[in-house]
């Protein structure tokens, strides 16, 4: 049975392309000299990053789960043909088409039975059945009836909703809190979400108010209290209050964590504060958002990780990584992933 492996991100997402100056690629080779030591070895065909304890990682056809010393701790009860990381203490699995839920034992939490099925998150998770979205709780319990196009998830005790061609929030009851109005809409973070009308998107609070009234061609869920917006071609980002931070000025910009965003300047990515300020210049021809305090960079043709100064804090030596969580970051080297230690 072919098996497929539920991650939105086995490898790095990244972006942008161009040849790494001379003087980086020669300070690749003086740093890279002395490996990094595995906390679990290479050994993996894939892999993801660690969440509540557990890493999913495949040997072959197989998957299973890892903890922090890379023993194995959960191992499912039956064949299945897919997984994904845990989350509230469960994990999506699919059987026969289906999707359920697997608990740390490796038995059924909720068998398989639905036609979609997204991760638990504030106490509920999406499911589809006849093509329309509701919430379950953890036992497996219907809590709000499937009868929605399409939902966000819960977040910040709000669920985006499409219902009649709008959208709209319902809370954890089911009731509709913020009336079907819009033409998109996101989850909410920081109290805001962001929302579409015809073609433009702004801001609103959980009253269903505009607090930045639609103007942008983009805009995005708020990360570390900012929220990413696009004007055309150029991206800056907007507050919790609903200010205009930094204005759009970047040719792609990602998310804030940390403190720090990664953002696209002339065909090169650095990273900026929250006042727009280059902390570290753009200079990479790829790299990662930062996560535990460290970031990815790909330098040369190999990836290692920097602090929030940019000093190199692992030499630039695996063929792709992942992000540290939980003090561990996937990393794949000779085609084959482990994982190292946060130094």
């Amino acid at each position: 049975m072919v098996r497929l492996l539920l991650l939105a991100a086995l490898s790095l997402t990244t972006v942008g392309a161009c040849a790494a100056p001379q003087k980086v690629a020669i300070e690749q080779r003086a740093i890279a000299l002395t490996p990094t030591e595995f906390a679990i070895e290479n050994q993996f065909d894939s892999a993801s990053d660690f969440a509540e304890g557990a890493a999913l990682v495949q040997f072959g056809r197989e998957f299973r789960y890892i903890d922090h010393s890379g023993r194995l701790t959960v191992t499912p009860k039956m064949e299945l043909e897919a997984y994904a990381p845990f989350s509230e203490g469960l994990a999506i699995v699919r059987l026969g088409g289906l999707f359920g839920y697997l608990n740390r034992q490796g038995d059924f939490a909720i068998e398989p039975r639905y036609e979609q099925a997204s991760k638990f998150q504030e106490g509920l998770a999406a499911i589809r059945v006849n093509q329309r979205y509701g919430f379950i709780k953890p036992t497996g319990e219907v809590v709000i009836p499937p009868k929605f196009a399409l939902t966000s998830g819960f977040s910040q005790g709000f669920a985006a909703v499409k219902l009649d061609e709008k959208y709209g929030y319902i809370d954890q009851t089911g009731k509709m809190i913020i009336e079907p109005k819009f033409d998109d809409a996101w989850r909410f973070s920081s109290g805001l979400a962001a929302a579409r009308i015809g073609k433009k998107w702004g801001y609103i609070n959980q009253s269903g108010q505009f607090v930045v009234q639609p103007q942008f061609d983009g805009a995005f869920n708020l990360a570390d209290s900012m929220g990413r917006v696009r004007s055309g071609n150029q991206w800056g980002y907007v507050d919790s209050s609903g200010k205009i931070a930094i204005a759009p000025q970047f040719s792609f910009a990602s998310d804030f964590s940390n403190g720090l965003a990664l953002v696209e300047s002339n065909g090169k990515w650095g990273y900026i504060d929250k006042s727009g300020r280059f902390v570290i210049q753009p200079k990479y021809e790829f790299a990662g958002s930062f996560s535990d305090g460290l970031a990815p960079v790909k330098i040369g043709d190999r990836w290692g990780f920097i602090d929030p100064t940019g000093k190199i804090a692992i030499a630039p030596q695996f063929e792709e990584v992942g992000s540290f969580r939980e003090g561990l970051a996937r990393v794949k080297l000779n085609e084959k992933w482990g994982y190292i230690r946060k130094p």
